[in-house]
This record gives structure tokens, C-alpha cells and sequence, in this order.
């Protein structure tokens, strides 16, 4: 924790900036900031799942259908337990466990970084996943920062070989999100790699591993199918119904060619440059043999990305916050920032914190779109 404090205190003073932005902003055009950062677009969908179990739908004229049971059902739950612990609301308990997941996938992020690359890549790194454009979203009641801190701890267990930490703890990132999954594709793929490599010598851990990783995921899929009369398809019918499905990113290029060629929203601009950002960042990763990544980030992100990408739908501007799991992306940013000389490392740091503050300012009070 001393060796992780400077990281922690950068990653506080960043959000903690850009909330007193957005609540300046908030209170200038007469919106109120708690209801900004606690019941904004899926939140509601969370705390009432919290206070009255699944079974919410609502039906669209469109022919839309918007079920509950799209929500993974770890963060409510930790909702429940927390109301029912203290003495507050639905919308307290939901920040409460968002800011704390979040401090804490920062300190498990320093800890990845630190043990790649050293104390200041580590520190770095936490930074930048700080001033991401979309990093209010670990300000709001979303779960994103929920299946952070599972991810990166669990990355953490498997590069120090505590094989059935980390396979437990994919199964409760599988829990928090979707694409939780990638997670559990990243402890597979390495259980695979070391039994290959081990051969007759392999532990019996290395098995459980892979056993447990994928649980969470499969089993709420599971159980969705099974509530809907379709146990392996069910859960892909209720994302239908959202207009959220996976078309290998057919959906999304047609809709960046319209952004292109026609006049768009700020966000919708936004999202096709961060996401090709992302790309470009994540092929920096394989071709980087000095600083590449062991096999688990690179799975962890790749998945994270492939989904990103390859979902097509109703929410295209969403898709800057579902890479916002994928923090070793920023290891080839955070290693050149290590290297650089004070006065361009402080530029470009400002330079992101200034867009941070303003665009996730404007994607909560300004933007018409889902975040």
C-alpha cells in the first residue's frame, strides 16, 4: 500500500477533479448532481433489481423489448446487502460501491504495472485509466469498475501462480458484467498454455482453475435460459430484445460510415476515434517485443476488444465504456510516458485530464444518447 500511495492519490485527485466539474457544470444549468451520478441511464435498472428482484420489462411500440434479466446480478446484490446493512438508499449503496471498486481496481492496476514494469510505469498507468475520456463512468452507479477490480486482480493471481484465487475470481467478474467473460477466456487460455507446457507435471489447481473461471458467466446464462424456456439461448433472446447482439462489427461499420459521411453527435465522433484508438493500441501491445504483455492481458484486452468491436445494435456510443475494463491497453502509452521527458509527460497528462473533465462532463448533462 506505501508503494502503491502515489498511484492511489493521482487516480483520487483525477475523479475527484472531474466530479467538481461536473457538478459546477450540473448546478450552472440546473441539474441536480446526485441524480446525475446515481440514477443515470442503466442505473435505475440496478437498484430496483436491488429492492425488487428480476422480473421488470418493458415493451416498445418499435416491437423492443427491455427485461431486467439483461443486468448481471452480482452488483445489485452487493446493493441489497449493503442497504440492508446501512441505513441508506438504493443510489447511496450503488456509489458507495462504485468509487470503492474503483480505488480498488486502481490499486490492483498498480500492482500489475509495478510488477511488468516498475513503480513509475505502474503509477502512470493508473493515471491514464484515471483520465480516460469515459473515467466518469467510475464516478456513476455502473458496474464497470465492479468488473475491474475482479479482472485485475484475478490477472495478478494468475502472474503469481495462485491459480484458484484467480480462477475465483473470474467467476465473479463473469458475475458482474457481460463481458466478464473475457476474463475467464484470459485464465483458460492460460490454464491451456501452462498444461501444454507442463504436461504430466501439472497441479491439480491449474485444472480447478478452469473449472471455476468460466462459472459465473455460464451460470447466470444458464439460469436466464432456463427462466425464459431456453437454456441456451434464452439470455441471447432477452439482448436481442435491447437490439444488442454480436454481428462481428458489420452493425458498427455502417454506422461509423454514417457518421462520416453525415453530420453526428459529439459522442458518436468520439466513439469511432476512441475505439480506433483502441485498436491501434492494442496491436501496439503484439508488436512491442520488449514491453509485450504476458498471455493473460493480451487475451483479457483482445476479448475485451473483439466484443467491443464485433457488437452491433442499438448503443454504439456505449462502446468506449465497455473498453473501459481493458486497462493493459494503456501499458504502450504508459511506458512511453515513463520514458519522456518531464515537460512532454506533464503536457500530455494535462492535455488528458482537461478532456476527461470536459467530455465526461458532457456525456452526462449534455449528450441525447446512452452512455
Amino acid at each position: 500500500m506505501r508503494r502503491a500511495a502515489p498511484a492511489l492519490g493521482l487516480f483520487a485527485a483525477a475523479r475527484l477533479t472531474g466530479l467538481l466539474v461536473l457538478w459546477l457544470w450540473a448546478e450552472h444549468i440546473g441539474r441536480s448532481p446526485r441524480q446525475l451520478l446515481a440514477h443515470t441511464w442503466d442505473s435505475p435498472w440496478y437498484t430496483r433489481i436491488a429492492e425488487q428482484g428480476y422480473g421488470y420489462t418493458i415493451h416498445f411500440t418499435d416491437g423492443a423489448v427491455h427485461s431486467d434479466l439483461a443486468f448481471f446480478p452480482l452488483y445489485p446484490a452487493l446493493v441489497r446487502a449493503v442497504t440492508t446493512v446501512l441505513p441508506i438508499g438504493g443510489g447511496t449503496a450503488a456509489l458507495l460501491i462504485s468509487w470503492g471498486a474503483a480505488a480498488a481496481a486502481a490499486f490492483a492496476i498498480y500492482l500489475l504495472g509495478e510488477r511488468l514494469h516498475g513503480r513509475r510505469t505502474g503509477t502512470v498507468l493508473v493515471l491514464l485509466w484515471g483520465l480516460l475520456p469515459h473515467a466518469v463512468v467510475f464516478s456513476i452507479a455502473y458496474t464497470e469498475p465492479l468488473l475491474t477490480v475482479f479482472a485485475a486482480f484475478a490477472l495478478y493471481a494468475v502472474l503469481t501462480g495462485r491459480w484458484l484465487w484467480a480462477g475465483s475470481l473470474a467467476a465473479l467478474a463473469g458475475l458482474a458484467r457481460p463481458n466478464g467473460v473475457a476474463i475467464a477466456a484470459a485464465v483458460c487460455a492460460t490454464v491451456a498454455y501452462e498444461l501444454w507446457k507442463r504436461r504430466a507435471h501439472a497441479p491439480w489447481r491449474l485444472w480447478a482453475a478452469a473449472l471455476v473461471a468460466p462459472l459465473g458467466w455460464g451460470g447466470y446464462l444458464l439460469w436466464v435460459g432456463v427462466r425464459v424456456g431456453d437454456p441456451l439461448a434464452g439470455y441471447f433472446a432477452v439482448q436481442d430484445g435491447w437490439r444488442s447482439y454480436f454481428d462481428f462489427g458489420a452493425d458498427a461499420l455502417s454506422d461509423v460510415r454514417d457518421i462520416v459521411l453525415r453530420p453526428a453527435e459529439l459522442a458518436s465522433t468520439g466513439t469511432v476515434l476512441i475505439v480506433c484508438a483502441a485498436v491501434l493500441l492494442f496491436a501496439l501491445l503484439l508488436v512491442d517485443r520488449e514491453n509485450r504483455p504476458p498471455l493473460p492481458l493480451l487475451v483479457y484486452a483482445g476479448v475485451l476488444l473483439l466484443i467491443t468491436v464485433g457488437g452491433g445494435g442499438s448503443f454504439f456510443e456505449s462502446k468506449p465504456r465497455f473498453l473501459l475494463p481493458a486497462f493493459p491497453l494503456l501499458l504502450p502509452l504508459a511506458c512511453a510516458l515513463t520514458k519522456a521527458r518531464p515537460r512532454a509527460a506533464i503536457v500530455v497528462i494535462a492535455a488528458l485530464a482537461g478532456l476527461s473533465c470536459c467530455y465526461g462532463t458532457y456525456l452526462l448533462t449534455l449528450a441525447p444518447m446512452p452512455l
